[in-house]
């Protein structure tokens, strides 16, 4: 291995950099191991700063200065180590991460104007070093946006992470600069706007990825819907204006149900969140959605408009909480579609009948890519089961199966089970390796054992039961999993 090509061992190692672990064993294998590694560890080697040591990195860095800065630093009493660098470690980095960089400059000085001053030396010498910057965390306020050769380095910027709390006009600035950011990540923690931040994404001309997450904190006592003061509508609107180039959505919101909700909807009561769901109709080119907000709002106007969308591109969907009438219409034209991960349907009760089984239909007829797919749990009758024998025969990738309970037919729990994995033997590919079980599914000891005995032969498959009580009351299952995992039947069980 410490003899491979130069070149293979580049593609190997940085397959590894997102590994830490062994991505700082390859430096101490051998030079030329070391020589590989360092441009990848170097590319970004703040995400490394818990495994570095933090005073290494420090020295580094300060070692860049120009030697009448460190004297006038350490005259200070800034601590600085005078040594000799065995790498141009700086030249390989394209990466600014002021919170982390922050962090490290604290080792030089407690005193908070020493710090000051390390800021300024320190930011100035990176800026001149880097050719180009093309990734940014400013989730701080050292305003580096006006340093003079920030204009130049940054013009390449091409992914920004930041926080609404930073002064508006350092947007401003960046978005006069910055144009071409494809990737933004926004770290919410205002309740209000930030102007800048809005005018920063209507600038750009080719934003691909886009998340939103909030971390808002309020003080104990103070009711979260009181004093919110809209930081959504604004920057959702203007999202809106990139449907043909974003491809990635990543929404976190923050929301709160309570105990005094009858219905989940009513949470729209005290604020409302339907600028998301009207967001959403206009992107049209997304390929990974990744949503955990309130419920969309089951309005007649928006499921009407809903139904005329087509995410055709579409190939990941993961949404905490949805009514599976919409996301039938969200997946109906998703011929790409290869995750579809749902955390809990929501659904009515005098339509769930047709709902459930639209649902089933919908994915045999369009994702025929599918891969992992989460199904709520439909009624045990005839119709239903015939329809997803048919999913079975048409997904032939699909790789992991999640049923979620929403559906609940007292005492005939084992008579569901035995139909499932009837169904499963007879028709469920060789690429499947996961299955996930709900609570309102229960098996019997027989015909587990069936199943598991035909099930030979197949790749080993992983069982998830969430009541797992039910199999951990009777040691016989308990024997069954053993006997089965010795064969290989069973790579991973849960109870």
């Amino acid at each position: 291995m410490s003899k491979l090509n130069k070149d293979i061992l580049f593609l190997i190692i940085e397959e590894l950099q997102n590994n830490s672990k062994y991505l700082f064993s390859c430096l101490m294998v051998n030079r030329i191991w070391c020589e590989t590694v360092i441009p990848i560890l170097w590319r970004n080697p703040w995400r490394y700063s818990i495994n570095y040591k933090k005073i290494s990195l420090y020295f580094i860095i300060t070692s860049y200065l120009f030697d009448d800065i460190k004297e006038l630093l350490t005259k200070r009493g800034i601590l600085i180590l005078g040594q000799s660098l065995a790498f141009d470690y700086l030249s390989f980095c394209k990466n600014i991460n002021i919170k982390v960089i922050d962090d490290i400059i604290s080792i030089g000085s407690s005193l908070e104007y020493n710090r000051f001053l390390l800021q300024e030396e320190i930011y100035s010498s990176l800026v001149k070093k880097f050719p180009e910057i093309k990734y940014l965390n400013i989730c701080g306020t050292y305003e580096i946006v006006y340093l003079p050769e920030a204009k130049v380095r940054l013009e390449s910027l091409c992914e920004l992470t930041c926080d609404t709390l930073i002064d508006s006009r350092y947007f401003y600035r960046l978005a006069h600069i910055c144009q071409q950011i494809q990737r933004i990540i926004i770290i919410n923690k205002n309740l209000k706007a930030n102007q800048g931040t809005i005018k920063l994404i209507e600038f750009q001309k080719n934003l691909k990825y886009f998340k939103w997450v909030d971390e808002i904190e309020v003080e104990d006592g103070i009711y979260y819907w009181d004093v919110l003061e809209d930081p959504y509508t604004e920057i959702f609107n203007i999202l809106k204006k990139h449907a043909n180039t974003l491809n990635h959505f990543d929404i976190n919101l923050r929301y709160e149900y309570n105990d005094y909700y009858l219905d989940f909807y009513d949470i729209y009561n005290e604020y409302n969140y339907t600028f998301l769901q009207y967001a959403l109709l206009e992107l049209h080119n997304l390929k990974i959605l990744e949503i955990d907000s309130p419920i969309f709002l089951n309005d007649d106007d928006f499921n009407k408009k809903l139904e005329m969308v087509a995410y055709r591109n579409l190939e990941i969907l993961e949404i905490d909480f949805i009514d599976i009438y919409q996301i039938n219409c969200m997946v109906k034209n998703s011929l790409c579609l290869r995750e579809l991960r749902i955390n809990d349907f929501h659904w009515n009760d005098d339509n769930f009948y047709n709902d459930s089984l639209n649902f089933i239909r919908t994915i045999c007829k369009n994702c025929l890519l599918i891969e992992y797919l989460t199904i709520p749990a439909f009624p045990s009758l005839e119709e239903h089961f015939i329809e997803f024998e048919k999913l079975l025969k048409k997904c032939q990738k699909l790789r992991s199966l999640n049923f979620k309970e929403i559906y609940y037919e007292a005492e005939k729990e084992l008579e569901f089970g035995d139909n499932l994995l009837n169904v499963l033997i007879r028709e469920a590919s060789a690429n499947l390796r996961e299955i996930r079980i709900t609570y309102g599914i229960k098996f019997s000891l027989k015909t587990l054992e069936t199943f598991l005995e035909k099930w030979k032969g197949r790749p080993a498959v992983s069982l998830y039961f969430d009541n797992t009580y039910f199999y951990r009351k009777d040691n016989s299952f308990k024997k069954l999993f053993d006997k089965y995992k010795i064969e290989k039947v069973i790579k991973y069980i849960n109870v």
